[in-house]
């Protein structure tokens, strides 16, 4: 049975950071979604490790980075310059399969139980 454990969320200040971490095995495509009330999860970043490549959403784009670290077994994602509008339900997902991030929610099959992220203004 593949765990997805997320930790790291909390409340910060606005141009603030924080880094939220998933233990999880290694799998080809991993990623963090987050959600917030009353919207659709929607994906963050993304990393296909066989290839080397990661993608991320225009809402990250130069202020997340997503990496994995093969020795700990963790997913990070790295969140700076923190607005009100990242607070949200962030999720860490996991499939093995092709082309998952393309797929958005339905690309993956493995779930977090999420870790809350308030960004205050």
């Amino acid at each position: 049975q593949v765990q997805l454990v997320e930790s790291g969320g909390g409340s910060v200040q606005a141009g603030g950071s924080l880094r939220l971490s998933c233990e999880a095995a290694e799998h080809s495509c991993m990623a963090w979604f987050r959600q917030a009330p009353g919207t659709e999860r929607e994906g963050v970043a993304g990393i296909y490790h066989f290839v080397g490549k990661t993608i991320y959403a225009d809402s990250g784009k130069g202020r997340f980075t997503i990496s994995y670290d093969n020795a700990k077994k963790t997913l990070y994602l790295q969140m700076n310059a923190l607005e009100p509008e990242d607070t949200a339900m962030y999720y860490c997902a996991a499939d093995s399969g092709g082309d998952c991030w393309d797929y958005g929610v339905r690309g993956f099959g493995f779930w977090g139980q999420g870790t809350q992220v308030t960004v205050s203004s």
